[in-house]
C-alpha cells in the first residue's frame, strides 16, 4: 500500500509502498478515505523517543482518520466490515492514517454519522475534540464567564471560540490573533479580537475588563504565553495550558489571586484505561453533534494528495502552514 512513512534515523518523511498491516485481536483495519494532518504528526521528530526502538522506517503518522472497516480482529464485537468510522489515533502506535490502510483499537472508535461530511470528520478530532474537552469539560465555561483564548485563529482556537459562544453561552470572549486574522476570528464569535501585532495584549485585557481580568483563559500556543494567560486572570481565575507544563512560580500573585490551573493532552487519554478512553469518546460525540447541528463549523480546509501531505508535514516544521490540511484518497 502507499503510505507516508517517517524514518527516525534521518528525521524525514517518504512516500513508499509498504505491506498492508493486519489488525490485532482488539483492533480493526480501516481503508482510509481521509486523514487530517496536525502539528503533532510533523513533530514526531520531537516525540519519537516516547516510542523508542519500536519505531522503524515503516512508521506511519496521521491521527485523525476517516474510513471504512475492511478487517476486524478476532475479539472485536459490535463492529462490522463496511462500517464507516472515524477516530483520534494513538501517536505511540504504528499504522497511522497517512496511508491507504490504518489500524486502530476499537475502544476509541466512533461511528461516522451520514450527516457529518467527510472533511469535517477528518478535520475535527485532534483540534476540535481538544477544544471541546478544554472549554466544556475542564474549564466548564458558562454564561458568567469572560474568556481569553490565545491563538483564536488556529485549529484548536477556532473551534474553542465557537464552542464557548454557541455551546456554553460565554458572556464575553477575548481572542488573541494577528491583525490579518482579526475579521476571521470575529466571524467565529469572538466579542473582541486582540491583535498581538498591534497592541500590548495584557494591557488590552485589563482595559476591556476594567482592570479586573478575565475569569478563565486558554493558551493554545505555548512558548511563554502561559505567563500571559495566567497574568490576565482575575481573582479565582482558571487557566488551561495546552502545550507545556504550567509554571506557577513564573506567574504574578498566584496565591493571593486564588488561581487554578489545568493541563490537557487529548492523546494521553489513550493510556489511561476506561476513564481516559471515555474522555475521548465523550468529546468526539459532543463536537460531532455540534457540527451536525450547525452550531460549530470546521475551519478553512485544504485537501492534498500523498505528495502534498509530505509537503504539509515539512511546512508545519517550518511554521509555514495556515489553516487545516486534509489528505484525501479517491
Amino acid at each position: 500500500m502507499k503510505a507516508v512513512t517517517f524514518h527516525p534515523s534521518t528525521d524525514t518523511f517518504q512516500l513508499e509502498d509498504i505491506k498492508i498491516p493486519e489488525p490485532g485481536k482488539d483492533e480493526v483495519r480501516v481503508k482510509v478515505q481521509a486523514c487530517g494532518i496536525n502539528p503533532v504528526d510533523a513533530k514526531v521528530v520531537n516525540w519519537k523517543g516516547m516510542v523508542g526502538d519500536a519505531m522503524n522506517d515503516d512508521w506511519v503518522v496521521g491521527l485523525d482518520v476517516v474510513g471504512v472497516i475492511d478487517e476486524i480482529g478476532e475479539e472485536v464485537e459490535g463492529w462490522n466490515i463496511g462500517d464507516e468510522v472515524f477516530y483520534h489515533g494513538n501517536m505511540t502506535r504504528p499504522h497511522g492514517g497517512l496511508a491507504e490502510y490504518a489500524i486502530h483499537k476499537v475502544n476509541t472508535l466512533l461511528d461516522k454519522p451520514k450527516e457529518l461530511p467527510l472533511l469535517d470528520a477528518a478535520a475535527s478530532p485532534c483540534a476540535g475534540w481538544t477544544a471541546w474537552r478544554a472549554i466544556v469539560e475542564k474549564l466548564k465555561v458558562n454564561d458568567d464567564d469572560t474568556l481569553l483564548i490565545i491563538g483564536g485563529s488556529g485549529g484548536v482556537g477556532s473551534y474553542a471560540v465557537q464552542i464557548a459562544k454557541n455551546i456554553c453561552g460565554c458572556k464575553e470572549i477575548l481572542a488573541v490573533a494577528s491583525y490579518r486574522n482579526e475579521e476571521y476570528v470575529k466571524s467565529l464569535g469572538a466579542d473582541h479580537v486582540i491583535c498581538y501585532d498591534k497592541v500590548d495584549v495584557l494591557e488590552e485585557v485589563k482595559r476591556l475588563t476594567n482592570g479586573e481580568g478575565v475569569t478563565k483563559s486558554f493558551d493554545t500556543i505555548g512558548d511563554d504565553n502561559d505567563i500571559l494567560a495566567a497574568n490576565a486572570l482575575g481573582f479565582n481565575g482558571q487557566m488551561l495550558e495546552l502545550v507545556r507544563v504550567v509554571r506557577p512560580d513564573k506567574y504574578e500573585n498566584v496565591f493571593m489571586k486564588n488561581l487554578t490551573f489545568h493541563q490537557l493532552a487529548l492523546g494521553a487519554s489513550h493510556e489511561h484505561g476506561n476513564t481516559g478512553q471515555k474522555a475521548i469518546i465523550d468529546a468526539g460525540i459532543g463536537l460531532t453533534v455540534a457540527l451536525v447541528n450547525g452550531k460549530v463549523k470546521s475551519p478553512k480546509l485544504m485537501t492534498v494528495d500523498f505528495e502534498g501531505a509530505i509537503d504539509t508535514l515539512n511546512n508545519i516544521l517550518k511554521k509555514k502552514v495556515v489553516g487545516k490540511v486534509v489528505l484525501t484518497l479517491g
